[in-house]
């Protein structure tokens, strides 16, 4: 069963909305390749245009009183195998409350068996160190004539139906951010209107990777 958005975070938001003196911190660490690290156009980085500031600056209007850090352990180029290798040095050793997986635009190059091992090691070592998880569904790219160079080996929406399982199997958060931005395309949006190159978003699109984070922090859900 998939975790609930109302209950899920519960204890995390409760705490959260406490005032001085009780009031409480919370460490986030967002885990990925190129996009939490802001990686835009010509391979700049711009981290305060990225999801993990504009997810920071949403917690802390959302929670004046308490102390939010994020902490962003992202590669460029670096997919979910690679990160599952040094998930206990690199996120764990920060003793997180909450952690953010983001691999599914480099996993297109692993096999589908890669990938759902990957995830599952990372998932396994969070949930032993009593984390929570929200995983992150692939943003979108500029279509698949870019990839057309037979290295792809796992398409967009494969890749999203494997961690969307994997979440309902542990009972951990979804962000689905693939379904978020099909919506918009549904609805007549382009793909350019919400990329900074090829396989980046610009700062439209990473308000949209934050404010499917931003839905797992409810107000009162009752």
């Amino acid at each position: 069963m998939l975790a609930d958005k109302c209950s899920y975070l519960y204890n995390e938001t409760r705490d959260l909305e406490k005032e001085w003196p009780d009031n409480k911190s919370l460490d986030i660490v967002c885990h990925g390749h190129s996009i939490p690290c802001g990686y835009m156009a010509g391979n700049i980085t711009m981290p305060f245009a990225a999801y993990p500031h504009i997810l920071h600056q949403k917690l802390a209007e959302r929670f004046p009183h308490s102390v939010i850090n994020i902490i962003v352990t992202a590669k460029g180029g670096e997919n979910s195998l690679e990160g599952s290798l040094r998930f206990k040095e690199d996120v764990l050793c920060h003793r997180p409350g909450i952690i953010t997986l983001d691999y599914g635009r480099n996993d297109m190059f692993l096999e589908k068996t890669q990938i759902e091992y990957s995830w599952r090691q990372m998932i396994e070592y969070a949930l032993k160190a009593k984390c929570k998880i929200l995983l992150i569904t692939p943003a979108p790219d500029c279509g698949s004539i870019y990839y057309e160079t037979g290295t792809k080996k796992t398409d967009d929406e494969a890749i999203a139906e494997i961690i969307r399982e994997l979440a309902e199997y542990y009972e951990v958060g979804l962000a689905d951010v693939k379904m978020a931005f099909d919506l918009k395309f549904d609805a007549g949006h382009y793909r350019s209107e919400y990329l900074a190159s090829v396989n980046h978003p610009n700062n439209t699109g990473h308000e949209i990777i934050a404010g499917c984070l931003m839905e797992w922090f409810p107000f009162i859900c009752m």
